[in-house]
């Protein structure tokens, strides 16, 4: 293991048995993706005035016998749950039994509704079907086994594949009639008097209704990822009675099972992969000196996460100069170390840890006229509190730190790369809006929690498109996670 002590830290200890620390200091951009400059709001398509606040909970239907053949579903209904499906389908009404809504809109087909059946359970309010949740329809392609796809259709499945927006097939652009169709469910959602909305549809739509909900065209498809049974969570925010809602995605893509394990990301092998994680629960501390070490909360997110790491190789833990993201660093390194004696792995686990100058933000904070950020980040949004030049200079710094992390994912001396990245949830934020090529108008537009992980795949490489395998993931905290129908401040058992 390479421990990185910055100057500033001298009086934190941070010493290995027979291990001398040496100092490591670790540029690009995502040519894929158009730079958006305008807010997280669509002003072509803007959203409706909302009266009081609303959170909507995305989930994606269970595996499905197509599903399981490899075939292309579209808006077909001939597929259904399979035994798989509906233990995952179980296992998200476990997840959410605890979880009020008012309200469920389900796509009216055979795997959606038998999966939203599953999860409403015996609640007593009807569910909603809703035909403008049916998956993308995908005309000619539905039914194809996805290896009949080249031989039958040869340069048109290759678009599909690999340029999905401007996919065209029997006289139709599916991606651009999905992202209509998403548009028109908000409007339909939205209107609806309910505070906690459980949405049940399918995989595209569901990109498409995050997309649409934060003003994302059509090259995101395929980008915010939606797997079997993953659950999403959008937080609408009333502004005033003539303006639309601010909108907030609180969580991407949490799986009933552990997203860590090397998978395909929109069916493409990645072999590179950057796993961001926060810090634990810090104690609290005052304005002028906010660096201080994880509380005991803290200290068992931090354990929890080491341990849902140890699915995945780390290959090396980057930290900023934080108190709490070197214990937490140091926590997920000492773990993946000791794979051997966990009975995790059958060789021993070798982890460089570096730190990056670029990941800290407590000096930015210090500047701001705002109330300390430890209590300020348990709201959807918070970093909209902090003035323009706060922003700006942590998307700045954020740019810089992404570039290093890419540059370091971009050694071809290794095949597979798994990089565990520790920080503030701030500038993870950051990191977030760089992999989409945002601008910081975004910077309330995504929520991260303490000990909460993000997974980030780079199936075309770290020079290619970056795709989020999931955002702000808590359920390895256990009893200490976060509901999803309830805010972190409405949390206050936790």
């Amino acid at each position: 293991m390479i421990c990185l002590i910055s100057p500033g830290l001298l009086s934190h200890e941070c010493s290995f048995p027979n291990k001398s620390p040496r100092f490591n200091q670790f540029k690009r951009r995502n040519p894929h993706f158009v730079i958006i400059r305008s807010s997280s709001q669509n002003s072509e398509n803007p959203f409706p005035p909302i009266k009081s606040a609303k959170r909507v909970v995305l989930v994606r239907h269970g595996q499905s016998t197509w599903n399981e053949e490899g075939r292309i579903q579209g808006s077909s209904n001939f597929s259904v749950l399979t035994k798989k499906g509906e233990s995952q389908a179980e296992t998200s009404r476990q997840m959410l039994a605890n979880d009020t809504f008012d309200v469920c809109f389900n796509s009216p087909l055979n795997r959606s509704k038998k999966t939203a059946e599953i999860i409403w359970d015996a609640r007593k309010e009807a569910m909603i079907p809703e035909f403008d949740l049916r998956e993308i329809d995908l005309y000619s392609f539905q039914g194809l086994l996805k290896n009949e796809g080249t031989e039958k259709y040869g340069e048109e499945y290759r678009q599909w594949q690999n340029d999905a927006p401007n996919f065209e097939i029997d006289g139709h652009y599916p991606v651009r009639e999905l992202w209509v169709r998403a548009r028109n469910c908000w409007a339909k959602i939205l209107s609806h008097e309910g505070e906690s909305v459980l949405v049940v549809a399918h995989n595209a739509i569901n990109q498409a209704l995050v997309a649409t909900a934060m003003g994302l065209g059509t090259e995101y498809f395929r980008v915010l990822l939606q797997s079997n049974c993953g659950v999403s969570v959008l937080d609408f925010t009333p502004v005033d009675d003539s303006e639309s809602p601010h909108i907030c995605l609180n969580r991407l893509n949490q799986t009933p099972k552990s997203p860590i394990p090397p998978t395909s990301s929109a069916g493409r092998k990645s072999s590179k992969q950057l796993i961001l994680v926060c810090h634990g629960n810090v104690e609290a501390t005052s304005p002028n000196s906010p660096d201080g070490p994880m509380d005991m909360l803290g200290v068992i997110q931090s354990q929890k996460t080491a341990e849902l790491l140890l699915d995945l190789k780390v290959t090396s833990v980057v930290c900023s100069s934080r108190i709490a993201s070197i214990d937490s660093a140091t926590t997920i390194s000492k773990v993946q170390e000791g794979a051997v004696c966990l009975g995790a792995d059958t060789v021993p686990r070798l982890v460089e840890m570096k730190q990056l100058n670029e990941l800290e933000v407590d000096s930015i904070f210090q500047q701001s006229r705002t109330d300390p950020i430890e209590s300020s980040f348990l709201h959807s949004g918070w970093l909209n509190n902090f003035e323009d030049q706060v922003a700006t200079d942590i998307w700045n710094r954020s740019g810089k730190a992404w570039k290093s992390l890419l540059d370091e994912l971009s050694d071809e001396s290794e095949g597979e790369k798994n990089l565990v990245v520790v920080g503030h949830p701030a500038v993870h934020i950051a990191l977030i809006g760089q992999c989409l090529n945002l601008t910081k108008e975004w910077k309330g537009s995504f929520h991260l929690d303490a000990g909460s992980i993000s997974v980030i795949d780079f199936p075309d490489g770290p020079s290619g498109k970056g795709v989020i395998r999931c955002l702000n993931y808590t359920a390895h905290l256990g009893r200490w996670s976060i509901p999803v129908t309830r805010s972190s401040v409405d949390n206050k058992e936790v």
